[in-house]
């Protein structure tokens, strides 16, 4: 695609993108800019959790292109998404009310529990829905749904990978990458890090943290169910890319899961 920006700006691509990312460059000025970014984007920038937006323009194609603050940085470490940072940005995330109206306002999908559900179930190999404990696993999700009201639904970002979490040079995080964007049960967002990143062990005190108090039961319930959910998912999306080694690793934590309460051995 050819960008055509003012006088002295160069753009050059992003290797390893999608071909939709690029870096402007004009002296010592550098931005990041998009092509086609999601118009959340500008509430996003409002709210401090990705570099601030410096621009907005609409090409000759009928292409949007967007441009942030360059931030010179690295994604986190998988050690480091423990972090009450993150704890606090996730926090941050899903108490905004100028992003869950934003979010709404552009079309932004509303996902109840049984929704994602289905997607467990949507071209799901005969080999796993024979599966006696994943068949066990997904009949007590589809009877035990939480029933946190819609109106509780915040905005969660959907891929909480280490990778898609920008640490500056200048100590500032940001979480980016926003494809997987939804107004969904926050506990969504947390079941998918504390399954990935945090020790089993650390899971309740992660909490604790993360609500900047004591969570109440309810909410640990919630999280049960999800990170059931994210594991028969997750075995899911192994199985059908050939990695069964990591399927297996899957299997077996929710093996475990499913002999005590989640939460229980880690209140003490």
């Amino acid at each position: 695609m050819s960008l055509n920006l003012d006088n002295g700006w160069q753009v050059l691509p992003i290797d390893g993108d999608t071909g939709t990312a690029f870096m402007g460059v004009n002296h010592d000025q550098r931005l990041f800019i998009k092509q086609n970014s999601s118009p959340f984007l500008a509430a996003l920038s409002l709210e401090q959790i990705v570099p601030r937006l410096v621009w907005t323009k609409t090409m000759s194609t009928g292409d949007t292109l967007t441009a942030q603050e360059w931030q010179n940085g690295r994604s986190l470490k998988r050690t480091e998404m423990q972090k009450k940072e993150v704890s606090d940005l996730l926090y941050r995330l899903h108490h905004s009310d100028l992003l869950k109206r934003m979010l709404l306002q552009i079309g932004g999908q509303v996902l109840p529990p049984q929704e994602l559900l289905n997607r467990y179930f949507r071209g799901l190999a005969p080999d796993l829905r024979k599966h006696p404990l994943l068949k066990n696993t997904a009949n007590h999700l589809r009877a035990c749904q939480p029933k946190l009201e819609r109106s509780n639904y915040e905005v969660c970002h959907g891929d909480l990978n280490h990778k898609n979490w920008l640490l500056s040079d200048k100590h500032k995080l940001y979480l980016v990458d926003w494809e997987a964007a939804m107004i969904a049960d926050p506990a969504t967002d947390l079941s998918m890090l504390m399954c990935q990143y945090v020790p089993r062990e650390q899971w309740y005190a992660w909490l604790c943290q993360y609500v900047k108090g004591t969570p109440t039961a309810e909410l640990c319930q919630r999280v049960d169910w999800y990170l059931r959910l994210y594991l028969l998912m997750s075995i899911k999306h192994s199985y059908m890319r050939g990695r069964f080694h990591e399927m297996n690793q899957d299997i077996v934590k929710l093996n475990e899961f499913s002999k005590e309460d989640i939460f229980k051995i880690n209140k003490g």
